[in-house]
């Protein structure tokens, strides 16, 4: 299973996530096992974003607006240790 993006959209009450990822086989849309699955896939690529801005190397590459702005960053993921990157792969082995 691979996580290739995740696009945020906060709104009044509720925050919304569409997580777009990979992966060739596993549940069937609308269970609870998908939901699972999409749940801690969101968790763990929000983690990672949250630590890459505060450990990573932050560049803003885009700007538009005056007022209402939007801004796109490039963020320089924090290298992982070889411990990391085993407990990632058998985590994903795991599910």
């Amino acid at each position: 299973m691979t996580l290739k993006r995740i696009v945020i959209d906060l709104r009044a009450q509720e925050m919304v996530l569409r997580v777009l990822y990979r992966r060739q086989d596993g549940p069937n849309s609308g269970t609870k096992a998908r939901a699972r699955e999409v749940t801690r896939l969101a968790r763990e690529g929000l983690t990672q974003a949250l630590r890459a801005l505060a450990e990573g190397d932050v560049a803003v590459v885009g700007v538009s607006g005056y007022e209402v702005r939007e801004d796109i960053l490039d963020v320089a993921l924090p290298q992982r240790s070889s411990d990391e990157v085993s407990e990632l792969r058998n985590a994903e082995r795991a599910s």
